[in-house]
């Protein structure tokens, strides 16, 4: 890291179950930061073996195994654990293999005493389809949150930062974890791969933060000076708020971690990344002029406020206007797929 940043994250006694945080350090619009939970499982039995080793763990995990396979992120030693992309960009530099996890635990034991192992890296499976049993005895209350979880195993790993979309609450069970987070602003400056052509689903940041090319992306410097960094142990947790760019770094010969994933709106309202791609195709390349206009539109029927855009007419005469119901949502699907279709 440079001198310039990152900061060190903030900590808060939060559990998942209660309302977040929100800050608003400008007295104006709240937002919600990134924060670490300090222990917040530390009493899981899975941690408890986490902190035994990694053959206790390894054995601890045999118990929920059943018939199960994964997707297992294979790559060379050389590539020293970062899932990224080959240097021409025209794919990811891991090989990905479909393999009962049952296996995977068995060559991550054999690997364990190798200084330099290949990267075996099992990324972002259901908790209950690939372990089941596993949350009953690890529990963590939401209350009336309904959150996907997932749980990533593998030997030493890297991923580049990227963003989510939904909330994610980070579990760090075994092994150490570095995150750095930028915020949502900072895109400009992190120097994004392709949209359409991804690692592992999502755009990703070109930059290494272990070993940034300032001459090549210069820009980062402002990234990292905006950036915030948190080291967990096994026990810490740690929130990322929806879109929040991060890049996490474990750095064990085994490390697992169990995040949690959720959403604050309906399911039916869909993913904006859908409308961004339609914007991409029906936007970007107008002339400058019209772009401004369909700023002003945007801003008004999307950004601003709904009831501007539409209580000056009947309700049933609102159409697509009117408010975000499951009824409206399909209504609105109907009409886009009618307009695609022509």
């Amino acid at each position: 890291m440079t001198a310039q940043g990152p900061t060190p994250l903030a900590e808060r006694a939060w559990h998942p179950a209660m309302p977040l945080p929100v800050d608003a350090p400008d007295g104006d619009n709240g937002h919600v930061m990134p924060f670490v939970m300090r222990g917040l499982v530390a009493d899981w039995p899975l941690v408890d073996h986490g902190r035994k080793g990694a053959a206790a763990t390894l054995d601890y995990l045999r118990r929920f195994v059943g018939g199960a396979t994964v997707a297992l992120n294979h790559g060379a030693p050389e590539i020293d654990g970062r899932v990224f992309y080959e240097d021409d960009l025209s794919g990811p530099n891991v090989r990905i293999e479909r393999t009962p996890l049952a296996g995977v635990l068995d060559r991550l034991e054999e690997a364990l005493p190798h200084p330099a192992p290949p990267l075996l890296y099992v990324a972002s499976t259901t908790v209950d389809t690939a372990l089941p049993g596993l949350r009953a005895e690890n529990p963590l209350d939401f209350a009336d949150r309904e959150p996907l979880a997932s749980i990533w195993i593998g030997n030493r790993s890297r991923i580049a930062p990227h963003y989510d979309l939904p909330h994610n609450v980070a579990c760090v069970t075994a092994g150490r974890r570095r995150f750095l987070l930028f915020p949502p602003d900072q895109i400009a400056n992190l120097y994004v791969g392709p949209i359409d052509n991804t690692p592992a689903g999502q755009p990703v940041s070109l930059v290494d933060p272990e070993k940034p090319d300032h001459d090549r992306f210069p820009r980062y410097r402002h990234a990292l000076a905006a950036a915030f960094v948190a080291d967990l142990e096994p026990g810490d947790a740690i929130f990322i708020p929806s879109m929040w760019w991060h890049y996490v770094a474990a750095s064990d010969p085994l490390n697992i971690l169990v995040n949690y994933w959720w959403r604050d709106v309906p399911d039916y309202m869909g993913t904006p990344a859908t409308a961004l791609t339609h914007a991409i195709l029906t936007l970007r390349a107008l002339p400058p002029d019209q772009k401004r206009i369909w700023r002003a539109l945007f801003d008004h029927y999307v950004f601003g406020d709904p009831a501007t855009a539409r209580d000056h007419l009947p309700p049933e005469a609102q159409g697509i206007l009117g408010p975000m119901t499951d009824e409206n949502a399909r209504r609105i699907r109907t009409y886009l797929l009618n307009m695609l279709n022509r």
